[in-house]
């Protein structure tokens, strides 16, 4: 848990662009490196998260500089996040593990059991979308055509990039390698908050970056159910649009 911790202020701090608490948050990672053998491999990841994440602000401070459109930097701000799945990559790499990220066809079998009920994945993943879709509908509707067509290009890179890379890096790399080492839980919570967090570093306010994070233990059930990243790829792909839209991204 203290692990997790220092990870989640890791994040923060990094995204606040706290150079002193990010150093020392850093600092401390090494030095458990060598103290906490029996979690090196997860101390690691975790670290090598972290100056992947260090890196993708670095090049986002660096673009803001540039003479480009507010959507161009946005687009670009989505695609540095391979500085992230460089880093964790790198590492499966250093300790010799196999890369994977769920990236088999989906199997819509398995049931997601609630409290009193039990539902189909397969109608959980389709209530789930169709839900968001119709909240965010009416915020769709009330803008023009002529808003609509203009952010339609930008909204489908963007939300095709966000929701790949983001998934891939924490429903699919972060979560099966943690899911290796701790509980299915554990690695489930460490993995959503982790993703919640990571909006502090787009100016989201830290309440909805830890709403955003109840989202990520939907999209790593989906996951874990079906035994696929893709159908929470699409989930979070739905989710994106309806962002742009409702004004959140831009």
């Amino acid at each position: 848990m203290a692990i997790a911790m220092l990870f989640f202020l890791g994040i923060a701090s990094i995204s606040y662009q706290s150079e002193i608490f990010s150093s020392v948050v850093l600092l401390v990672f090494v030095v458990l490196l060598d103290f906490n053998k029996e979690n090196r491999f997860i101390i690691s990841l975790l670290l090598s998260f972290l100056i992947g994440f260090a890196v993708f602000m670095i090049s986002n401070s660096f673009v803001e500089t540039w003479a480009i459109s507010k959507e161009l930097k946005i687009i670009l701000n989505r695609f540095f996040l391979i500085f992230i799945i460089i880093g964790i990559a790198w590492n499966h790499a250093l300790f010799k593990k196999k890369l994977f990220w769920y990236n088999r066809k989906p199997d819509w079998k398995n049931p997601i059991r609630l409290p009193f009920h039990q539902v189909n994945v397969l109608w959980f993943w389709l209530i789930g979308i169709a839900v968001n879709g119709i909240i965010y509908l009416i915020f769709i509707v009330q803008q023009d055509l002529g808003s609509i067509q203009s952010l339609l290009v930008f909204c489908l890179v963007f939300s095709l990039i966000n929701a790949v890379f983001e998934e891939v890096i924490w429903r699919g790399i972060m979560l099966s390698a943690l899911e290796e080492c701790v509980t299915t839980g554990y690695a489930v919570a460490v993995t959503s908050i982790g993703f919640g967090l990571l909006h502090l570093a787009i100016g989201f306010p830290i309440l909805l970056s830890l709403l955003i994070a109840l989202a990520g233990v939907i999209y790593a059930v989906i996951t874990l159910k079906t035994n696929s990243i893709y159908p929470s790829i699409v989930f979070h792909f739905v989710i994106n649009i309806g962002m742009v839209y409702s004004g959140l991204i831009i």
